[in-house]
């Protein structure tokens, strides 16, 4: 296994097993890195927890690799069901006996950074859900977390996320209202 990987799955544990990180069991981990495929070409590819999986407990097996040219070139598309965004993520796992990656696989993907960690943390839960969620989250982080408007987790919430970033380069994170936060970093470390 990949050290990056490795680490991936260790950081995915300790956020897992703190109940103020994934209220309800909620979140997700990812790192992209290079592998090779079938014809022992090096692609790149997103390690993203799969369906089924806790957090807590995960292990490799959990973070199934998926191509990341094909989830990139979806994001040209005006329009993706749920049905569809999941027909594409399965047909390119790497192995596919892996579990369905992520709803939030996407967002993910889109995000520039290495390693991206979503959580339902309560603080940020108690932040993201206040009626003044945009007021509330500049006085605490200022110009550090990006607020992203409510939609439903799926492709639209995927592009929606990225355009926000790329309006805020800077940020260190990115609120998504009613739903919970996104963070990164180069490193399993800087992103936890």
């Amino acid at each position: 296994m990949a050290r990056e990987l490795a680490l991936r799955v260790y950081t995915s544990r300790i956020i897992g097993q703190d109940p103020d990180l994934v209220m309800h069991g909620g979140g997700n981990t990812s790192v992209k890195l290079r592998a090779r495929d079938v014809f022992g070409d090096e692609v790149d590819v997103i390690h993203i927890k799969g369906s089924g999986w806790d957090l807590g407990t995960i292990a490799a097996a959990g973070l199934p690799a998926v191509r990341m040219a094909p989830l990139m070139r979806l994001r040209g598309l005006p329009w993706l069901s749920d049905e569809e965004m999941v027909n594409v993520q399965r047909s390119n796992l790497l192995d596919s006996t892996a579990p369905n990656p992520s709803v939030e696989t996407l967002l993910h993907a889109y995000l520039p950074q290495k390693y991206v960690d979503h959580t339902h943390a309560t603080a940020m839960l108690a932040l993201a859900n206040l009626p003044e969620v945009e007021a509330a989250t500049r006085e605490i982080f200022g110009e550090r977390m990006a607020l992203v408007p409510y939609v439903m987790p799926g492709f639209a919430l995927a592009k929606l996320a990225a355009e926000t970033f790329e309006a805020h380069p800077d940020a260190e994170g990115l609120l998504l209202v009613n739903h919970g936060h996104f963070a990164w970093g180069p490193d399993a470390k800087s992103s936890y």
